[in-house]
């Protein structure tokens, strides 16, 4: 979420910094996507539970249809809304994975908007997250 200090900022600067956040989001996915071959998508999900920034990697076709990718989101949302409810007892969650049939999901929370991944089942899952993890601190 962008917070502005002053109140006479004209609608350009406000602009710019809406497009600077975005191109912050596009460059996460991006990075993570370069990580490995094997991640499929790299999307940025918003509190509404709509894809931001980020998405597909060329060459891979989406396991679910668009209707169900917006159910998906809508639901990671609020599970990482459920999730805050325990964080002063044993803190902030860094990701949650979910090990599935055909593919692996793993989701991170980056300020307001959730860091939603998806990758082949075949990838070293006990490291990746972390290099996600120092992508998205940075």
């Amino acid at each position: 979420m962008l917070h502005f200090c002053c109140q006479d900022l004209s609608y350009q600067h406000i602009l710019q910094a809406i497009k600077c956040d975005n191109m912050d989001k596009d460059e996460i996915c991006k990075q993570v996507l370069g990580l490995d071959s094997r991640i499929r998508f790299a999307g940025m999900i918003n509190e509404n539970g709509r894809l931001v920034a980020g998405g597909m990697r060329p060459g891979f076709k989406s396991l679910e249809d668009s209707r169900d990718d917006e159910m998906l989101y809508m639901e990671l949302v609020l599970r990482a809304r459920m999730r805050k409810e325990f964080d002063k007892v044993l803190g902030p969650v860094k990701f949650a994975m979910s090990y599935r049939d055909k593919l692996i999901i793993m989701s991170f929370p980056v300020n307001d908007n959730i860091l939603l991944i998806s990758v082949e089942k075949d990838i070293d899952f006990s490291k990746l997250p972390f290099k996600i993890l120092d992508i998205v601190s940075h």
